[in-house]
C-alpha cells in the first residue's frame, strides 16, 4: 500500500507539471519548495546555504519532493483502516500546494488548475493500484472459509487476486503519467519559443520615470506604478496564445475606404506614443484591486483609422482576439485626444505573454471588457447595432466608461491601530476626466479634504492623504472622490452588473490604548 501510495503521489506531480508545462505557471511542488525556503528563518536558511552551497535550491526541491512521496506512502498504509483517511490526506495536500501557488506574483486560475489536476490523478491513480491489494487483504482476512478449492478449474487460483494485476498497473500508471508529462512539455515548446523570441526583442521603448511627487507618503499604498508582474489580469484565455512577433499582423477593414494590414515590424517601424495610463476592470468592486497603473508605448490608433479613412456614419470597432475573443469599443474613444494605443510594450519591456504579447489594445477612460483587447489580431470599424460581442451578449453594457471611484489603502479594514494620530490614504481614479478632490470621513462625521499627490496627466490614478486624531473603540472610515466635471461619485451601493460598480468605500478598524 505504501507503494501504491508513493506511485500514486509521483502521478499526480506529473500531471500537474505537464499542465504548467503546458499552460505556464509554477509547478506545484516548487510553490511549496519556495514557500519552506521564503519560512525558513534567516539564520538557519543561511547557515543551510553555506553548507550546500549553490545545491540549495535543487536539494531544496528534492527535499520537498522526497518528504511529499513518503507522506503519500503514509497515506497508502493508511488505506488498509480507512480510504477516506487516506482522501483526507491527499486534499491536505493540495490545499498546501494551493496556498503555496496563491503566494506567489501573479499567481491565477492556471495555479488553482494545476493543483486540481494533481489532486484528481492522485485519487484516481490510487484507487486503481490499490484495489488488488485491498482485495487480497480482505481475502486474507477471510480465513480458511476463503481458501481455494484443489483441482478447480484455474487451479486454485481465483479466489485470491492475481498480484501481477498491481504490477500491470502500476505499469500503466508510470507510462499514463509519463505522458501526460510528455505532452505537456511538448505542448510548452512553442510557448518557450514565444517566452525567447519576446526576451531578444529590443524595442525603442522607455520604462518611464515615476515623476515626482506622485507618493502620498503614506506607507501602505499601493505603488503608483504597477510592477509587470503585480499587474492584475482579467480574461477569458485558458492560457495566452503564444504568437511570435514574425506571425503576427493586424487587419484594419469595415467600413473604410482602404484595408489596412501591418506586420510587427511594420507596426513598431512607426512613431510609438508613450505615456501613463491606468487601466481597470469593470468587475472591480467598490475597493477592489482589479485595476493598475504602468508606462506604456505603441500607436496611437486614431493615426491609424485616419490613414484607413473612416466612413461617415461608424460609431464603433469591433475588436478581435487571436482566441476570438471580441469586445466593441465606441469610435470617439479611439479617434480623440486620449493617447488610446496599439501597445507593444509595458514598464519599457515587450508585453508580458498574460499581457497580450505581441500587441493589445490600451484605452484610457474605458473598461477593459469594451476596449483592452490582449492578442489583439482584428479592427473592424462598424457599428453598434451591426455587431454583439462577447460580454455585451452576456448582460453587460456597450460603452463601458471609467467610473469616478476611490479606495482606502490605509488602514486596512479590520485593522488594529494606536489611538491618537493616524495617518491615512489610498488611491482615486476617474480616467480620462481626472479627479479634482478626494475627501474622507470618520464615523459619519464632517468631510475633510485630503491632499492629492501629482499626476502627468488625467488617465491615471491619483494617490490621496490625510491624517485624523483617532480615540480609543471602533471606527468607520469613509472615502468620496470628485472628478474634474464636479461629479462626486455616488453613496449609492452596487453591484458591478451591467457597467461597473459605485458607492463609496467604507472600512472598519479598531483603535486601542
Amino acid at each position: 500500500m505504501a507503494f501504491a501510495g508513493a506511485l500514486a503521489g509521483l502521478a499526480g506531480l506529473a500531471t500537474s507539471q505537464g499542465f504548467v508545462w503546458a499552460f505556464s505557471g509554477e509547478s506545484p511542488l516548487v510553490a511549496v519548495a519556495l514557500a519552506v525556503r521564503d519560512f525558513t528563518p534567516g539564520s538557519l536558511a543561511v547557515r543551510l546555504v553555506e553548507i550546500v552551497r549553490h545545491l540549495d535550491k535543487p536539494l531544496l526541491i528534492a527535499g520537498t519532493a522526497v518528504i511529499f512521496l513518503l507522506i503519500c506512502a503514509l497515506a497508502g498504509v493508511l488505506s488498509r483502516r480507512s480510504t477516506l483517511l487516506t482522501d483526507g490526506i491527499f486534499f491536505g495536500l493540495a490545499v498546501l500546494g494551493l496556498l503555496a501557488e496563491l503566494r506567489l506574483d501573479g499567481a491565477g486560475l492556471d495555479a488553482g488548475i494545476a493543483v486540481v489536476v494533481g489532486l484528481v490523478t492522485w485519487l484516481v491513480c490510487f484507487r486503481i493500484l490499490s484495489g488488488p491489494l485491498l482485495a487480497d487483504s480482505r481475502g486474507s482476512s477471510a480465513g480458511p472459509a476463503s481458501e481455494p478449492v484443489v483441482g478447480g478449474e484455474d487451479g486454485g487460483r481465483s479466489a485470491r487476486p492475481d498480484r501481477r494485476q498491481l504490477l500491470l498497473r502500476s505499469g500503466g500508471v508510470a507510462l499514463g503519467a509519463v505522458a501526460a508529462a510528455a505532452l505537456g512539455r511538448l505542448a510548452g515548446r512553442g510557448r518557450e519559443q514565444v517566452e525567447q523570441a519576446r526576451r531578444l526583442l529590443r524595442l525603442p521603448v522607455s520604462a518611464g520615470r515615476v515623476p515626482s511627487g506622485v507618493d502620498a507618503g503614506v506607507e501602505g499604498i499601493a505603488p503608483w506604478r504597477t510592477p509587470n508582474a503585480r499587474f492584475y489580469r482579467i480574461d477569458t484565455a485558458f492560457s495566452p496564445p503564444a504568437i511570435k512577433p514574425n506571425d503576427w499582423s493586424v487587419r484594419i477593414h469595415g467600413m473604410v475606404d482602404r484595408e489596412i494590414t501591418l506586420s510587427y515590424a511594420e507596426l513598431v517601424d512607426r512613431q510609438l506614443t508613450e505615456t501613463w495610463v491606468t487601466l481597470c476592470c469593470v468587475s472591480n468592486v467598490v475597493g477592489g484591486d482589479l485595476i493598475g497603473n504602468a508606462y506604456w508605448s505603441g500607436v496611437l490608433v486614431r493615426d491609424l483609422l485616419a490613414e484607413a479613412g473612416v466612413h461617415p456614419g461608424a460609431d464603433a470597432v469591433l475588436q478581435t482576439s487571436k482566441d476570438g475573443w471580441t469586445c466593441g469599443t465606441p469610435l470617439t474613444a479611439l479617434t480623440d485626444d486620449r493617447n488610446a494605443m496599439l501597445a507593444v510594450a509595458m514598464n519599457g519591456e515587450p508585453l508580458p505573454l498574460e499581457h497580450g504579447f505581441p500587441v493589445r489594445m490600451v484605452v484610457p477612460g474605458l473598461y477593459g471588457y469594451v476596449s483592452a483587447t490582449k492578442w489583439l489580431v482584428d479592427l473592424e470599424v462598424t457599428r453598434f447595432d451591426q455587431f454583439s460581442a462577447y460580454w455585451t451578449e452576456r448582460g453587460w453594457g456597450a460603452k463601458g466608461p471609467v467610473k469616478t471611484e476611490s479606495r482606502i489603502d490605509v488602514p486596512r479594514g479590520g485593522a488594529a491601530v494606536p489611538s491618537g494620530p493616524l495617518a491615512v490614504g489610498g488611491s482615486a481614479w476617474a480616467q480620462h476626466t481626472g479627479i479634482a478632490k478626494v475627501e474622507y470621513q470618520l464615523d459619519g462625521g464632517p468631510w475633510e479634504q485630503a491632499e492629492l499627490g501629482s499626476v502627468p496627466n488625467q488617465d491615471t490614478w491619483v494617490q490621496w492623504s490625510g491624517r485624523l486624531e483617532v480615540s480609543a473603540g471602533k471606527h468607520t472610515l469613509a472615502v468620496r472622490a470628485t472628478d474634474r466635471t464636479g461629479e462626486t461619485q455616488t453613496a449609492v451601493r452596487s453591484g458591478v452588473l451591467p457597467d461597473g460598480a459605485t458607492g463609496w468605500h467604507t472600512i472598519d478598524f479598531e483603535a486601542e490604548g
